[in-house]
């Protein structure tokens, strides 16, 4: 029998995901964590990008989020996002104008624009618009 551990995911507008997986993926701020069942305690924040949920071998739930925070506990573990969409759900049209007035923005060099706020923009378009790809090459 395959050990599971319930995962649950939550935004600031709901909750997103709960329920039982195998392992979970998803953008630490050093890198990828991969998260299966009784894991050691872990607290970390999180990158904007793609949390991957393996319910069972053949099925897996891929999300988009803003950041956050990632919580292990032995039998739980909870992402705390700032905004969490299901893949399928992304809308790729207001990615793709997302991406492109972050661009612009940059490069506006009169100096009236805040960099920081349009290279976050700019980034969670981006991570925005790999999920979505990635979603649809798995055959979602």
């Amino acid at each position: 029998m395959t050990m599971t551990v319930h995962v649950d995911i939550v935004s600031a507008e709901k909750e997103i995901f709960s329920g039982l997986a195998e392992m979970i993926f998803a953008p630490a701020e050093l890198g990828e964590v991969g998260i299966s069942p009784r894991h050691a305690p872990l607290i970390t924040r999180l990158n904007p990008g793609e949390v991957r949920i393996k319910v069972t071998a053949n099925e897996i739930y891929p999300f988009y989020i803003s950041g956050g925070y990632l919580e292990v506990q032995p039998h739980l573990i909870t992402i705390l996002a700032d905004t969490a969409i299901r893949a399928k759900d992304i809308d790729e049209a207001a990615a793709l104008d997302a991406k492109a007035r972050a661009e612009e923005a940059l490069a506006d060099k009169t100096g009236k624009i805040d960099y920081v706020t349009a290279q976050a923009q700019l980034a969670q378009a981006v991570m925005q618009l790999r999920t979505l790809d990635r979603f649809r090459k798995r055959g979602g």
